[in-house]
């Protein structure tokens, strides 16, 4: 069986389309697979959302660019949400 890498667990997190935070992300992917990224790595791997080889691995739609940023209200940090692209 394959190990799943931090952009499997990120986009098995952010595929419902639904606004994550890197702590959210931080939480769910230790809790998930005992291992602890730190917020660049995570911030890295939603990047990497953007690339050819994650939109063909995951069924990201070529046409659009699937990461959405918002600020927190009343913070200095973000929410981002992931767009398959998918109808």
């Amino acid at each position: 069986m394959r190990k799943v890498t931090l952009n499997d667990a990120v986009f098995l997190c952010m595929r419902n389309g639904k606004w994550w935070t890197f702590w959210d992300l931080q939480e769910v992917i230790k809790e998930k697979t005992g291992v602890f990224y730190g917020e660049p790595t995570i911030s890295a791997a939603i990047r990497n959302m953007r690339k050819s080889e994650c939109r063909e691995r995951y069924g990201i739609s070529m046409y659009i660019d699937p990461i959405t940023k918002k600020r927190i209200d009343g913070s200095k940090g973000y929410k981002y949400k992931l767009d398959l692209g998918v109808e």
